[in-house]
């Protein structure tokens, strides 16, 4: 294998001992390496010709260096359902199923890119691309109109990770770690439980102010411009963090390295891939996601009507559970091996990705688009999620976790996914008020 890697490190100019190379690693980064496999590549070193040699070494270590390369099948078989006019909801399933590899494979690229680019500019990568998935199917949403999936499948990601990722992991840690007391460092969940609470803040006023208005059609416009304030100033807080992260406080958030000797992880002290490689992969990785998202985006009412299970439950509870399953394994598996500061870091990272940077970039995205989107939750969802950062925050207050505190987080995802079972939304709900909010408007002006 070394022949293979060591002309990728001349070629590219990759210098420097293995420490430093793997400096900087994230959360993220041990998470969904935990799931990967080392490849054999004895057989690719055979071929006689190298470029095809190269191509081969670079299939096989994306495409079959996964635990979750059986689900890559998924990908074909929903193209070949739409293009064949099969049943909209197998379409629906099998895109889902295609998401869950590409979402650990895009976390594996954006590592190796990281290689030959430094820790900092690979922070970079993995605080913009750590939640691609969610990204894309938000705009495809958009550029549909269909703000209210959009809102849903935001904060399903933020619930799942907070109670759902979180909870698991401190339950099956403490069941694991039943005979000693788990602890972690207070640090980095006291940054991202004040970033949560910001979020929430802004979450919350738009709602606020169009329940204290005199009427809907008088609060709708003054709503949508405290929406957009209120995301330039999340996002604000999210550069800040980034450089909070990245440079005045990285220790804070770099992973253990003794995560990194497990034998049953990857422990990469060199790249896999070539830097123009691995790019040229992720940027066909990225394309893939987007076509199975218009996919999901379109068939998910479908779906919904089939299988008799309202869009609000499959947006909030199903599409984060697939979407992330693998980022989602790899913490519960740290947490069975007594590393709870990773487990928080996938958890918590990725909430405050969703919440602070991924929905203000919504709003802005659709401000652009001429799509009026706001931060109003509604009460339901707003209150959902109120609770439960208030109720993560109080977990991990004292530094230490047993499985009680997992136990609780998972009860309460089970009944907010149960409200939202129950709950038959119209889909164009939103889109109806706001229509007839803006109707009114224009006819009192026009009076």
């Amino acid at each position: 294998m070394a022949s293979l890697h060591e002309p990728w490190l001349v070629e590219n100019g990759l210098k420097g001992s293995s420490k430093e190379i793997r400096h900087g690693r994230t959360a993220h980064n041990m998470s969904s390496s935990s799931l990967r496999k080392k490849s054999d590549l004895t057989l690719v070193s055979k071929v006689r010709y190298a470029m095809l040699r190269q191509f081969l070494a670079n299939l096989q270590e994306v495409i079959l260096g996964t635990k979750l390369s059986v689900l890559f099948p998924a990908i074909p078989l929903a193209i070949a359902a739409e293009c064949y006019g099969f049943g909209r909801p197998w379409v629906f399933a099998l895109s889902l199923l295609g998401l869950t590899p590409l979402a650990e494979r895009v976390s594996f690229l954006t590592e190796q890119i990281a290689y030959y680019t430094g820790p900092t500019v690979g922070g970079l990568l993995n605080a913009t691309c750590g939640n691609a998935t969610e990204l894309i199917i938000a705009i495809f949403a958009l550029s549909q109109h269909k703000i209210d999936v959009v809102k849903y499948s935001l904060l399903g990601s933020v619930l799942s990770n907070l109670l759902l990722v979180l909870g698991t992991s401190l339950f099956c840690g403490g069941i694991a770690n039943i005979a000693r007391e788990q602890k972690y460092d207070r640090r980095q969940a006291d940054v991202n439980s004040l970033l949560l609470l910001l979020g929430l803040l802004c979450h919350s006023l738009p709602l606020l102010f169009r329940m204290s208005g005199a009427s809907a059609a008088l609060t709708a416009d003054p709503t949508l411009q405290l929406s957009r304030a209120s995301s330039i100033v999340m996002l604000i807080a999210y550069v800040s963090y980034i450089v909070f992260q990245l440079f005045t406080h990285r220790q804070l958030f770099e992973a253990p390295e003794e995560a990194e000797g497990d034998d049953d992880g990857i422990s990469e002290e060199e790249p896999v891939i070539g830097f123009w490689s691995g790019f040229i992969w992720l940027v066909g990785m990225t394309v893939v996601i987007s076509l199975l998202s218009e996919y999901v985006v379109e068939t998910i009412e479908d779906a919904s009507d089939t299988w008799g299970i309202s869009v609000s439950f499959i947006s909030i509870i199903l599409l984060p559970i697939v979407g992330n399953a693998a980022e989602h394994a790899g913490a519960i598996i740290f947490a069975f091996k007594n590393k709870l500061d990773i487990s928080l870091g996938v958890a918590l990272g990725s909430a405050t990705q969703i919440s602070m940077f991924v929905v203000p970039l919504c709003v802005l995205v659709s401000w652009i688009m001429g799509i009026n989107m706001d931060l109003n939750f509604n009460l339901l969802e707003t209150g959902s999620l109120a609770l439960s950062i208030i109720a993560v925050a109080f977990t991990l207050q004292d530094g230490t976790s047993h499985y009680m505190k997992g136990l609780v987080l998972l009860l309460l995802y089970i009944v907010i996914g149960a409200s939202f079972f129950v709950s038959k939304t119209p889909l164009n709900q939103v889109n109806i008020t706001n229509s007839g909010a803006k109707l009114a408007i224009d006819t009192i002006f026009r009076a």
